[in-house]
């Protein structure tokens, strides 16, 4: 075995020993989740002080994950830590305001109960709400390893430095994704396989708004890609299945995709229609 290629893994590997591994990141998103909604939970908490109990051990461990990245916030994790947990139960409500979304816009949701225990789009939200808190707090890596826990076990991609507004409805959600710079207002409803994503991915354009602005009470169905950091989806629209749209529309604009048929053939020609604005 070559001598240089095993100094060069030890020292990738020392180079990581003063930061958090993924595994302790999950375990810490976990076990927060656990206690916000008991569904989730392995425990059962007889007594509220097993509750204080436990979130003090949760600011101890998110203490402890920040001090070990001096790349994170090392010399200021307690404020971010402090911040938080203040911040929590503005974020409990907001995911209560979530789940009331899901199960208004969707027939099959019986109970508040099913949306938490078994609706994908509602994990994925959890984990957007708490990693982008820690986003704006200058946390780079924590909140990623959060969103990709949540990505891989939903299907669902949001990207924690993404800003949604309350009442948000995730519906069936895989293939969902969601960037960073994208802006989404309050009662806006997505389906599967929809993308709001960026027109260029050149690395020059880092520190610019990429991503497409969805404003209220929006419904975008599934398998719709709107692109850009100047698309506007206007209030209260409805964008179709499989619509492609890299240009803004006026709010309450209707996008659909139809297909046509020739009168002097059997081929068809794929048409998207647009009421209420002109393009």
């Amino acid at each position: 075995m070559d001598e240089n290629f095993v100094r060069q893994l030890y020292q990738s590997h020392v180079s990581k020993l003063e930061c958090a591994t993924k595994q302790e990141v999950i375990d810490f998103f976990t076990k927060l989740t656990g206690v916000l909604f008991s569904d989730y939970s392995v425990k059962r908490y007889s007594e509220i002080g097993q509750i204080r109990q436990e979130l003090a051990g949760l600011k101890l461990t998110l203490y402890n994950l920040l001090c070990k990245d001096v790349s994170e916030c090392k010399d200021h994790a307690q404020q971010v830590v402090d911040s938080f947990f203040n911040e929590l139960p503005s974020i409990y409500h907001k995911l209560l305001l979530d789940i009331e979304a899901i199960f208004k816009g969707d027939p099959a949701a019986k109970s508040h109960a099913e949306v938490i225990r078994t609706y994908p789009g509602f994990l994925a939200t959890i984990a957007y709400r708490i990693a982008h808190f820690l986003e704006k707090s200058k946390i780079r890596i924590i909140p990623r390893i959060i969103t990709e826990y949540a990505h891989s076990q939903t299907g669902i991609d949001i990207h924690p430095g993404a800003t949604i507004g309350k009442y948000f409805c995730i519906d069936h959600g895989t293939g969902v994704v969601i960037g960073e710079t994208c802006l989404i207002g309050d009662h806006v409803k997505i389906y599967q396989g929809v993308t709001l994503g960026a027109l260029s991915v050149d690395k020059a354009d880092a520190e610019t708004k990429r991503h497409p602005t969805i404003e209220d009470e929006v419904v975008i169905y599934a398998g719709a890609t709107i692109l850009g950091g100047n698309t506007v989806i206007g209030k209260g629209s409805v964008v179709g299945g499989n619509v492609w749209l890299t240009r803004s529309i006026a709010p309450g604009s209707k996008v659909y995709y139809k297909a046509q048929m020739h009168d002097d053939a059997k081929d068809t020609t794929d048409l998207y229609i647009y009421k209420s604005v002109e393009l």
